[in-house]
C-alpha cells in the first residue's frame, strides 16, 4: 500500500490517524468537511508532501484523481452533545458516506476499513461486550441516529465485501481519549478536565455508578494499524478492558488536576448506558494488540494538552 484516504481526518481520531500514516511513509489525502472537525489538529501537517487536503462531505459523490490502495472511514460525529445537534447529518454519513465510501474503493480497487464504535452494543444486556453480541439498541431514541447509522454502515460494508468482495475491515472504538479532543466535546473525560483545570464543578450526570472503560489514543491507532495490515473482515473491538465507574475518573481528574472542583450530578441522559467494556479476546489473539498506556499516564499528557488549549 502507498496511499491512504481518511475521511473525518480533521477530527480527534483522524487526524492522529493521518499523521501516524504520514509518519509511516504513506501518501495520505486528509477528507473532511469541518462539520465537526478542526483545521487545528492538521495544521502542523500543512506543507509536508506526504499529505493533502480535501474539503469535502461524504455524504455526496466521492471523487478522487489517481489510484487509492486503502479507504479508512472515520468521517461521522461522535459525541453526544454532536449528533444530538446534528442528527440528519449523523445519519446521512452513516449511510450515504458509507455508501459513497464503499462505492469508490470498488472503483479504485481498494481496501477499506470502517470506524465503527462500541455504541453498536446500545445499553448491554451482556457485560463485557464481544464482538459476537448483537446489541440492545433503541432505534427512535435520541441516540439512535449514532446507533443505527453505525450498524447500518457495518451492514453495508459487509454487504460490499460479499456482493462486490472489498477487501474490508470494521473496527468497533471503544471509549478513546487524548490530546486533540475539544474542550467542549460533551465526553466525560474533556468536560471533566475542562472543568477541573477551570476550577468549576465537575458535572456527572446520574448517580456516577454507571461504567466506561477509557482507551489512549496512541494504544487505538496502533490496533487500528494492525487491523489495517490483517486479513480480518468481521468486527474487532478495540478498547481497554480496565472498567471504572464515573465517579472514580471524576476523582482522578480531581486528583491529578490538583483542582478544588466539587464534584455535582445531574439527571442522566435517555438511553445512556449504565455499562461498557470491551471484551478484546478477538484482538488479542488476530492482531497480538492490547493497550499498554495507563489511565493515569494517559489523562496526564491529556491533561498538559488541555492546560496549553485553556491558555
Amino acid at each position: 500500500m502507498s496511499r491512504i484516504l481518511v475521511t473525518g481526518g480533521a477530527g480527534f481520531l483522524g487526524s492522529h490517524l493521518c499523521e501516524r500514516l504520514v509518519n509511516d511513509g504513506y501518501q495520505v489525502i486528509c477528507m473532511d468537511n469541518y462539520i465537526t472537525g478542526n483545521n487545528r489538529n492538521i495544521e502542523h501537517l500543512k506543507g509536508n508532501d506526504k499529505i493533502e487536503f480535501v474539503e469535502h462531505d461524504v455524504s455526496k459523490y466521492i471523487s478522487v484523481d489517481g489510484e487509492i490502495d486503502f479507504i479508512l472511514h472515520f468521517a461521522s460525529p461522535a459525541s453526544p452533545i454532536d449528533y444530538l445537534e446534528l442528527p440528519i447529518q449523523t445519519l446521512k454519513v452513516g449511510s450515504l458516506g458509507t455508501h459513497n465510501s464503499l462505492g469508490l474503493a470498488v472503483a479504485k480497487k481498494s481496501g477499506f476499513l470502517l470506524a465503527s464504535t462500541s455504541e453498536v452494543y446500545g445499553d448491554p444486556k451482556i457485560h463485557p461486550q464481544p464482538e459476537s453480541y448483537w446489541g440492545n439498541v433503541n432505534p427512535i431514541g435520541p441516540r439512535g441516529v449514532y446507533d443505527e447509522a453505525k450498524r447500518f454502515a457495518e451492514a453495508m460494508t459487509m454487504a460490499y465485501h460479499r456482493v462486490h468482495g472489498v477487501d474490508s475491515r470494521i473496527v468497533r472504538i471503544f471509549n478513546t481519549y487524548g490530546p486533540k479532543m475539544r474542550v467542549h466535546d460533551g465526553r466525560a473525560i474533556p468536560e471533566f478536565i475542562s472543568q477541573a483545570l477551570k476550577g468549576e464543578p465537575i458535572t456527572v450526570f446520574g448517580d456516577g455508578s454507571q461504567t466506561r472503560s477509557f482507551c489512549y489514543i496512541d494504544d487505538l491507532i496502533e490496533g487500528i494499524i494492525s487491523l489495517m495490515n490483517s486479513g480480518e473482515h468481521e468486527p474487532v473491538n478495540l478498547g481497554n478492558p480496565h472498567e471504572m465507574t464515573i465517579n472514580q475518573l471524576a476523582e482522578k481528574i480531581v486528583e491529578l488536576t490538583d483542582s478544588s472542583s466539587e464534584i455535582v450530578f445531574k439527571p442522566l441522559p435517555e438511553d445512556d448506558p449504565k455499562v461498557r467494556q470491551p471484551d478484546i479476546t478477538k484482538a488479542k489473539k488476530i492482531l497480538d494488540w492490547e493497550p499498554k498506556v495507563t489511565l493515569e499516564e494517559g489523562l496526564s499528557k491529556t491533561i498538559e494538552y488541555f492546560r496549553e488549549t485553556l491558555k
